[in-house]
């Protein structure tokens, strides 16, 4: 995780504290998240168009504020939790349920 200041936390495995809980800066910084997409459906923009601007603030984030290796990495953890469905809205009924 990343600071303003551009230092880097060891936030641990899976973004976890210390702890193993969610840090409070990432719990923060994921209700601004959500308020700002509420808003933007409510304002009837397609979602698409919602998680393409999202996605590509956070990736020209990431790319100044971390190295390629580092970035690559987050990317395919990313890309194996999609290809493991971990992403999919059935995953979230079925650990719900």
């Amino acid at each position: 995780m990343t600071d303003t200041k551009n230092t880097t936390h060891d936030a641990g495995p899976a973004g976890a504290g210390q702890d193993g809980g969610i840090p409070a800066e990432l719990s923060h910084c994921g209700a601004v998240v959500d308020k700002a997409i509420e808003y933007m459906l409510g304002e009837n923009l397609p979602p698409l168009a919602v998680s393409s601007a999202l996605l590509g603030g956070a990736l020209g984030l990431l790319s100044r504020t971390m190295g390629k290796d580092a970035m690559q990495a987050m990317l395919e953890n990313a890309l194996h939790s999609v290809q493991a469905g971990e992403l999919h809205p059935e995953h979230d009924r079925v650990g719900k349920n």
